[in-house]
């Protein structure tokens, strides 16, 4: 009996000491970037600017990028070929517009390099965009140690690994700026939440996975509603007159297809006054 007490005491403490071994992997990690923070980097960039109206020359020119992040530790998800990817679903999604010229994704590295709207400046010229979409993002991970812990029975006797809850909640923002007026068009997010479970020993390469998809799926939410943006901001240069819109070298008053109506409308009047000198 007495030995039998004693194997279970011992037990118990061995069984203790593999759960603190294992047990480490709980915490939490915060990544994020702040659009505000990087434009508005000080109190001069802060001042009241122009109260002009945005004139956009259709196709447009545009520069996409990720804002550089804030701090935190929780970033090596988010690396420069993991940005790359991401922007390349962006330019996937708009490549086909008739009023987008074309798409350039800028890596974060350049924006790096300075703040706020002089930096804008010195890139659109760089790149030759007359647009910036700005992706700012805030991603929070935490990982718990929870009761259902699993038991191994080995060669070497019993093993014990706890098992933890994984969430993820990521936030993606992108803001489109003209860069001549320095003012924004519309803006769009993302949000995606996922939880998982899994052993102690697979938390931190779990967690890895769960912050890439978090990226993925808020990336994907975000395409969706940047479409729905991009529609609503359409209406409002028709009908609150927001910004003018100039396609090529002729105004026609925020009417995107106007240069190619009027353009097609020339072609026929030229065919027909020839056909009738025929």
């Amino acid at each position: 009996m007495k030995y039998r007490v004693l194997l279970l005491v011992i037990t118990g403490l061995w069984l203790s000491g593999c759960s603190s071994f294992f047990g480490n992997h709980a915490g939490k990690n915060t990544v994020s970037s702040s659009l505000v923070q990087y434009l508005y980097p000080d109190e001069e960039s802060r001042k009241a600017i122009s109260e002009s109206i945005p004139h956009l020359q259709l196709p447009v020119k545009v520069g996409i990028a990720f804002i550089p992040p804030t701090g935190g530790a929780y970033g090596s998800v988010l690396d420069s070929k993991t940005q790359m990817d991401l922007l390349e679903k962006v330019r996937s999604s708009f490549k086909e517009y008739e009023y987008i010229d074309r798409i350039e994704i800028i890596p974060a590295t350049y924006l790096a390099q300075g703040k706020g709207f002089d930096t804008l400046d010195q890139l659109a010229r760089l790149y030759d965009v007359d647009i910036m979409a700005l992706v700012s993002y805030d991603q929070m991970a935490r990982s718990y140690e929870n009761n259902a812990a699993l038991l191994y029975w080995t060669i070497v006797g019993m093993y014990v690994i706890p098992g933890n809850d994984n969430s993820v909640q990521t936030f993606v923002d992108t803001a489109v700026f003209d860069v001549a007026s320095r003012k924004m068009l519309f803006r769009a997010p993302g949000l995606s939440k996922t939880e998982r479970s899994s052993t102690a020993v697979g938390a931190e390469k779990n967690m890895h996975r769960q912050s890439l998809q978090g990226f993925e799926l808020a990336v994907d939410d975000m395409v969706v509603n940047l479409n729905s943006e991009l529609d609503r901001f359409k209406t409002r240069v028709k009908e609150e007159k927001v910004a003018s819109v100039e396609y090529r070298n002729r105004s026609y008053g925020g009417g995107a297809l106007g240069g190619v109506v009027c353009a097609g409308l020339l072609l026929l009047a030229f065919a027909r006054r020839g056909s009738l000198r025929s």
